[in-house]
């Protein structure tokens, strides 16, 4: 098995996703077209021997449908030669295009791959492939949950109850997102990660300056009379303000295998020292990341206080708090330039947005090892270590 390392990354700021968005004019594809053409930029590669491009994204309908990793490697002006697919894990789906990515690269298969992903939720909203009324789940799944799936802010009420994780402290991370992600971004630590934009050259979604009071304000958004049938102990926690920002994005990882990046003189940042999928109670929807972060820390070799850094999806609040409790992590390591929270969630390009994050402010920190870990629908998780190449 070769090495697989990660030679650059890159993201776009991240834009609201509404209409009123610096980055809602962009064709999702140009978008991501955007991260594509700047990662060959900053690396000198000849786009021409890339093996394959491996696309995440969410919700592929409209103008995200007919395998929009295709279309943005041709609206990058790639040479046609240059193959693309794109691949649904719903959340985490640019996590697991570098997955696949490593694999590949790993067995043999390739020797030099994009992993990317992007979501446009201004243009193309979460939940528009599913039109109300479809039948999603079909009547196998239905018998074995007869009670159904809950939407993921229920999942993220239910997590809160069951690890008693109160309002206010779900309102102190939320808060602690932001003041990151501001921070961050006046200490200019996104500046070798960022491909500024002519629309956009900073997170949009930052809020700085919240209070627990002005928190305390907002009103919780997912109570729902069946929920609250079936599961009368919530008490709903959980508001706009504790929960991830609806995005525009997308981020783009050059992988190679260690020897080519060395007979090419490419410069990696880190090694994909181990991999692992997770599944867990799609009830709850959310926690996969829980048992995902042990089976990767298992196969790493690795203990939980080995790793310096860790990204950890912020769907909502209650989801990195009660993975912080059952992993053991310090909290003074996860998230420390911000969150999904702070900076925005463009689904289908968060994945690939976190591990850009990570592997940059790893080099910046002199960090060995770095822990990813996304939650996603239907209650899966990928979780990755990275190791800092010296």
């Amino acid at each position: 098995m070769r090495d697989v390392v990660v030679v650059e990354a890159v993201r776009t700021p991240i834009g609201k996703g509404r209409a009123s968005g610096a980055l809602a004019g962009i064709h999702p594809a140009d978008l991501l077209a955007r991260s594509l053409t700047a990662l060959v930029e900053r690396t000198g590669i000849d786009p021409a021997v890339i093996d394959d491009v491996i696309a995440g994204c969410v919700t592929q309908i409209g103008e995200q449908a007919v395998n929009i990793g295709r279309t943005a490697v041709l609206g990058a002006g790639f040479p046609e030669s240059v193959p693309a697919t794109t691949v649904d894990r719903q959340c985490g789906s640019s996590q697991q295009a570098v997955h696949f990515a490593a694999q590949g690269i790993a067995a043999g298969a390739y020797d030099v791959v994009v992993a990317c992903g992007v979501e446009s939720m201004s243009r193309v909203p979460m939940g528009s492939d599913f039109p109300e009324g479809t039948d999603v789940y079909g009547s196998l799944h239905d018998a074995r949950y007869p009670d159904g799936i809950p939407h993921q802010g229920v999942g993220a009420e239910l997590i809160a109850a069951k690890w008693d994780l109160s309002r206010t402290r779900l309102d102190e991370f939320a808060l602690r997102s932001h003041a990151n992600a501001q921070r961050a971004t006046d200490a200019g630590l996104f500046a070798d990660e960022l491909v500024a934009l002519p629309e956009l050259d900073r997170d949009e979604g930052i809020r700085p300056g919240g209070t627990l009071e002005s928190m305390g304000g907002l009103k919780t958004v997912f109570r729902d009379p069946a929920a609250e049938k079936l599961y009368p102990h919530l008490d709903w926690r959980l508001t706009a303000g504790s929960s991830s920002q609806i995005s525009d994005a997308s981020a783009a990882i050059l992988l190679t295998s260690a020897e080519y990046a060395e007979r090419n003189g490419l410069r990696p940042i880190a090694r994909v020292h181990s991999a692992a999928v997770a599944g867990d109670d799609p009830v709850f929807r959310l926690t996969a990341l829980i048992p995902a972060t042990h089976k990767v820390l298992a196969r790493a070799g690795l203990s939980i206080d080995e790793i310096g850094l860790f990204e950890v999806s912020e769907a909502f609040a209650s989801v990195p708090l009660a993975w912080q409790a059952e992993t053991g992590a310090d909290p003074e390591r996860v998230n420390v330039n911000g969150g999904a929270i702070g900076l925005g969630h463009p689904v289908g390009a968060s994945g690939a947005r976190l591990m850009t994050t990570l592997v940059h402010e790893m080099r910046r920190r002199g960090v060995r090892y770095g822990l990813q870990a996304m939650c996603e629908g239907g209650g899966l998780s990928n979780a990755t270590v990275l190791e800092l190449v010296d």
